[in-house]
Order: structure tokens, then C-alpha cells, then sequence
């Protein structure tokens, strides 16, 4: 449990410390990221957007997978279900390693 705040820490630390620069995780940059944030966020996801699953084709899924059971995607506003539930519904193959 503490290994898992230092993470969430040294994350924040990191976006505070790049400040204004774009960010990306798996190969998705922000506006990818952007285009996907309402089809992963609570109460009333949406269908993924064509942006959405253009950024996702883009991705490495393998990566995004990784993060199924973190804590820092909580901390985005990101629900885990609902973005393992993305691929799939952008018509993509989910990695054998979700």
C-alpha cells in the first residue's frame, strides 16, 4: 500500500514539476487522451468519439492494460473498467496480458 502512494506522489510531483507540457501515457497524447475522457469518466460515459478510437489505434494497449489496477487513474477522473471496456468497442483486439 505504501509503495503504491510513493507512486501516486512521485506522479503528482511529476506533472507539477512538467507544468504546462503535454502529457502522454502509452503512446496516447493529450488530445488523445482528451477525445477518450468522456467515455471513461462516471456518472454518464459516452460512446467513444472517431478521435477516440483514432488515439486508441495509436496506443499501446499492452501499457494501457498495465494500469487496470492503479490508483493514478483514479486520481484523472479515469474509471478502469470503463477504459478496458474502450478497445473493444473501437472495434480493436484486446491484449492477452488485460
Amino acid at each position: 500500500m505504501a509503495a503504491g502512494k510513493f507512486v501516486v506522489l512521485m506522479v503528482m510531483v511529476a506533472l507539477m514539476i512538467e507544468g504546462s507540457r503535454a502529457m502522454t501515457l502509452c503512446d496516447m497524447n493529450d488530445e488523445g487522451l482528451e477525445a477518450c475522457k468522456p467515455s471513461v469518466r462516471q456518472p454518464n460515459p459516452v460512446d467513444p468519439s472517431p478521435e477516440c478510437c483514432k488515439a486508441l489505434k495509436g496506443a499501446d494497449l499492452p501499457c494501457l492494460c498495465s494500469y487496470k489496477n492503479s490508483v493514478w487513474l483514479g486520481t484523472l477522473g479515469i474509471d478502469p473498467k470503463l477504459a478496458l471496456d474502450l478497445p473493444p468497442k473501437c472495434k480493436l483486439q484486446m491484449p492477452s496480458v488485460c
